[in-house]
């Protein structure tokens, strides 16, 4: 997962269930971390943080959080978390407004990313 190599933070703190909920994602508070996979999520609430835990792999990005045109082009590109897409049941992250617009255009983008991600996660996981 992306995370910030600081504070090991996933997302940049945001809490990665308020994205399904509301007009804007909520930044997670650190009386409520949890850490999964051997990185530290944050969340607005302890509700959120048991619905994660529950099921991460509903509120967790695709592509561990890397932009998906970055993927798409066989490389990992970090993300800005206010640069979102709810699309379908999945959340993905873009590094600009550019690339989300792009994206959200183009269809094949999603094919070609979903292609590559398992190239792309094995440099990552070096």
């Amino acid at each position: 997962m992306q995370r910030d190599l600081r504070t090991g933070l996933a997302i940049n703190g945001f809490d990665p269930v308020s994205y399904r909920f509301g007009s804007r994602p909520s930044a997670g508070l650190p009386e409520h971390e949890l850490i999964h996979e051997g990185v530290v999520w944050r969340f607005a609430s302890q509700a959120n943080l048991e619905a994660f835990r529950d099921a991460p792999g509903i509120y967790a990005p695709a592509f561990a959080g890397f932009d998906p045109t970055g993927v798409a082009n066989g490389v990992a590109v970090d993300s800005d978390p206010g640069q979102y897409a709810i699309i379908g049941s999945r959340l993905f992250l873009f590094r600009s407004a550019e690339n989300r617009q792009r994206f959200l255009q183009d269809a094949a983008l999603l094919a070609q990313a979903e292609d590559r991600w398992k190239s792309v996660l094995r440099v990552v996981a070096r």
